[in-house]
């Protein structure tokens, strides 16, 4: 039995550390595939497993809980080709229900987070999720100015005049709207104009699109509004960002408003005030899902009372006050022609399974991540299998059975390779402390292994890292094989090492400038010397340590301002420096795997003179923004012990940090305050005994509402 499957009461504390870094990678590259390349590479119902593990883990082992964990990101980081969009606003995701048990839980935790009786009834919108693109339209003095996509969350993509091209959105609006409106809503291609588009594309010699959401995603992409004006796209609005004002006091009343403006609302979307409506509309949905034009993947449901939505307040990817009620998964037959494994830039050993194509709910699939050596065991999977496999929403599947009665004569259990297949180094299930073996294999091979080497330049200039126009997958491939490019330092020493004698696919062949420097080569050298100065979050997320995702990174920036100040640090750490790591652990979500992580990659000389080399080289990372001080709490670090009465732990702690407070969760002498409610126990102790300023939960709201 592989770590994956192991019940979670059964992991030990350096399993769910293991699990929890694999889910991570795991899905961050899943995160890019889905929201960046329109390609996802496992079904929503795939992903959902793997957000509801990590969730259940972090659950029982809140300590080990990863500064990049899954559960506080949203989305991937916008795609080149578009000038950026910073939302005012961020454009968070919601967190999932599968069940009507699933929606009870949220309707319970509802009413425990406001200090409701169980018998107070709860209003809630429910209206269908539309498997589209969100978007973003920004309105100001009532005319359309800027239309983006999710992005990150933080961050999205400027694809304005194709939105213009849409009939479902206005651009001007009524007499009276607020200065400033953001209405945000989900872009989408119906059925029928799918059907029509496809016919377009083969009549033209043209692949056609495999589902209608990467078609929506592909339309609204284009750099020429023209081609997106010629693939009918359709928009429901569903919610809004920033706003200088709101013309109603409920979710329900802001889409009527909406209505008013000129929008399409769903024509599903429905009031009910308990759990069981929910789940009886839901069901009534279901029904009717393979009836509507247009693809739905679930319900969503949230609570129809503004003030009580400020007051739930968000997690750190998505609002408390909303959920997504998934349906289940859709599942074809096909046959499993063959399995490739892949190496990443951490040496794990990936196997991809090939799938003769398939059809499963519309879409055309033919590839399967099978995850690591354990999961082909439990299938057990062999190349000729008939395999079943499923889908949710607009994704490639996931294998969940094999039918053994169809088995091919002959077929043989797969070999899962002891040799790494791109540098033939030993691949290992590395050991943990206790013994045990990690479910990931990896090749043990290191910078030596070119697969490694190359995913490691790949992820250095991808979108979150460096984001280097002009050097994307490809270019890495080809100044690889040209032995151009071996660490990330090359990069920035390529117009100065091989600008005078360039290689010849630098060069024009013909024409008047044969020989010379392609005007492309120019630009990448251009786009390398602007990537000089960079975000340190960035810098430190394109390094690609282990555990340090993006989250991550930016936690680090804000915290030691330098890399110089970081590897300093970490060196004392990997010394014995019990300051050092106290100050460490002070950062709110952080862990001892990430702490291990750093300890590993700057103890390798190599690793440290990657950094030296690329300060040399004249990259300069800039630390972020400090704090403002427009709050009387901004920049401080914040304790809350004991109970609170007039408002939930999480409710102050969301609070505390919409006002640029860190809230940490141990007394230390970096501690500015501590607000203690009765049973503060030993944190009050240790305040008291390092002379802290102690509010309590009254002085904190008296303190906190001068900033309202």
């Amino acid at each position: 039995m592989g770590l994956r499957d192991k019940a979670i009461e059964a992991l030990s504390e350096e399993e769910a550390v293991t699990e929890l870094a694999a889910l991570a990678t795991e899905m961050a590259a899943h995160d890019v595939a889905y929201y960046q390349q329109d390609a996802p590479h496992v079904s929503d119902a795939e992903y959902d497993i793997l957000r509801q593990r990590n969730l259940a883990i972090e659950k029982r082992f809140p300590e080990l809980k990863r500064a990049d964990s899954p559960s506080d990101k949203v989305g991937a980081a916008p795609a080149s080709g578009f000038s950026k969009v910073s939302h005012k606003v961020a454009m968070l995701s919601l967190g999932n229900a599968f069940d009507a048990q699933d929606v009870d839980d949220f309707v319970g935790r509802i009413k425990r987070y406001l200090k409701l009786e169980d018998d107070t009834p709860v209003r809630f919108t429910a209206e269908p999720k539309i498997d589209g693109l969100s978007a973003s339209l920004r309105y100001e003095n009532g005319r359309f100015t800027i239309g983006a996509t999710r992005g990150d969350g933080q961050v999205g993509e400027d694809i304005t005049e194709n939105l213009r091209t849409l009939q479902d959105i206005p651009h001007q609006l009524p007499a009276g709207v607020p200065k400033v409106f953001e209405v945000r809503g989900e872009v989408y291609m119906s059925h029928s104009d799918f059907t029509a588009l496809n016919e377009r594309q083969e009549k033209a010699g043209k692949p056609p699109f495999a589902n209608p959401r990467n078609a929506a995603a592909g339309s609204l992409r284009q750099l020429d509004p023209a081609i997106t004006a010629r693939r009918k796209l359709c928009f429901f609005a569903y919610g809004w960002g920033e706003a200088t004002g709101l013309p109603a006091d409920s979710q329900s009343g802001m889409m009527q408003t909406f209505t008013s403006w000129g929008f399409s609302v769903n024509p599903h979307l429905q009031l009910v005030d308990s759990a069981a409506a929910l789940n009886d509309h839901w069901a009534k949905i279901e029904a009717l899902r393979s009836e509507l034009d247009y693809d739905i993947d679930g319900m969503v449901y949230k609570v129809d009372r503004l003030d009580w939505q400020n007051r739930l307040g968000f997690v750190s990817r998505a609002p408390r006050w909303a959920i997504a009620h998934k349906f289940p998964a859709e599942k074809a037959v096909t046959v499993l022609l063959d399995i490739d494994i892949q190496v990443g830039r951490t040496g794990a050993l990936t196997p991809v399974a090939k799938l003769q194509e398939v059809t499963v709910g519309g879409v055309r699939v033919k590839n399967a991540t099978m995850h690591n050596a354990d999961e082909i065991k439990r299938l057990d999977a062999r190349i000729g299998d008939t395999v079943i496999v499923q889908r949710a929403g607009d994704v490639i599947p996931q294998i969940v059975d094999v039918i053994k009665d169809k088995r091919p004569a002959g077929a043989v259990a797969f070999a899962f390779p002891d040799c790494c297949p791109a540098c033939g180094a030993t691949a290992v299930n590395e050991a943990r402390p206790d013994g045990t073996r990690d479910v990931v294999r990896r090749c043990s091979g290191g910078l030596s292994c070119p697969a490694q080497a190359q995913e490691r330049l790949k992820h250095f200039v991808s979108r979150a890292a460096f984001d280097i126009d002009g050097l994307g997958e490809k270019q890495v491939n080809d100044l690889w094989a040209l032995g151009l490019l071996r660490t990330p330092v090359d990069i920035f020493l390529l117009s100065e090492n091989h600008a005078a004698t360039p290689p010849d696919i630098w060069k024009y062949t013909s024409g008047k400038n044969t020989g010379q420097l392609k005007d492309s080569v120019q630009k990448l050298f251009s786009a390398i010397e602007a990537k000089k100065q960079i975000g340190l979050d960035r810098f430190m997320f394109a390094l690609g340590i282990r555990h340090v995702g993006e989250t991550t990174a930016r936690l680090l920036a804000r915290h030691y301002r330098s890399v110089e100040n970081l590897q300093t640090a970490v060196l004392k750490i990997a010394e014995g420096d019990a300051d050092e790591l106290a100050d460490f652990e002070n950062i709110d979500g952080v862990g001892a795997a990430l702490v291990a992580s750093l300890v590993n990659f700057f103890a390798e000389p190599h690793n440290r003179q990657i950094v030296q080399g690329l300060l040399k080289a004249g990259v300069m990372p800039v630390a972020p923004e400090e704090a403002s001080d427009d709050t009387p709490v901004s920049g401080k670090t914040v304790v809350f012990s004991g109970t609170l009465e007039k408002m939930t732990r999480a409710e102050a702690k969301a609070r505390a940090e919409m006002l640029g407070a860190k809230v940490s969760g141990s007394v230390s002498a970096k501690t500015d305050l501590l607000v203690a409610g009765p049973g503060a126990g030993s944190k009050l102790k240790k305040a008291e005994e390092l002379d802290i300023e102690i509010l309590s939960e009254d002085d904190w709201l008296a303190l906190v509402s001068t900033s309202v």
